[in-house]
């Protein structure tokens, strides 16, 4: 894409639950994988790309790594954005994630997940990503022009 690179994007709103919390009343940091999903299954939903789709070309998707900047802790009962990127998608699934107070727009939180195809079939790894999942990237690149 020549000129200037504009990304598939989610965001998804939400308020934190008393259940998202450790006993210091903040969200326990393993809780914000979940919110990182939600946002990631919406953005995937924006391909047509969805779980179920996935499984229906033969493929899953595996996380095999990933990165989180906690840079504000979020209390419990507090409205939250989470937005998902696709950065990635050639070789290796790759969406960036911000979590930022939904009233303010401070940044708390910044993260990034790594994911590969993995045919169902036999559960070998794909060194590039499937042409289905290409497909339909660059069909919502085209559809934005």
């Amino acid at each position: 894409m020549s000129g200037e690179t504009h990304f598939l994007y989610a965001e998804v709103s939400m308020v934190t639950s008393f259940q998202d919390a450790d006993p210091m009343g903040v969200v326990y940091h393993g809780n914000y994988f979940r919110f990182f999903e939600e946002a990631r299954r919406v953005l995937m939903n924006k391909l047509s790309y969805g779980y179920r789709e996935m499984q229906d070309s033969g493929f899953m998707w595996p996380i095999i790594d990933t990165r989180v900047k906690y840079v504000r802790p979020i209390p419990f009962n507090h409205e939250i954005k989470v937005k998902a990127t696709l950065k990635e998608w050639e070789n290796r699934l790759r969406v960036d994630y911000m979590i930022t107070d939904a009233l303010t727009g401070e940044r708390l939180t910044k993260a990034h997940t790594v994911q590969v195809a993995v045919r169902i079939d036999d559960g070998e790894m794909c060194f590039a990503s499937p042409a289905v999942f290409i497909d339909k990237v660059e069909a919502w690149y085209a559809s934005t022009l």
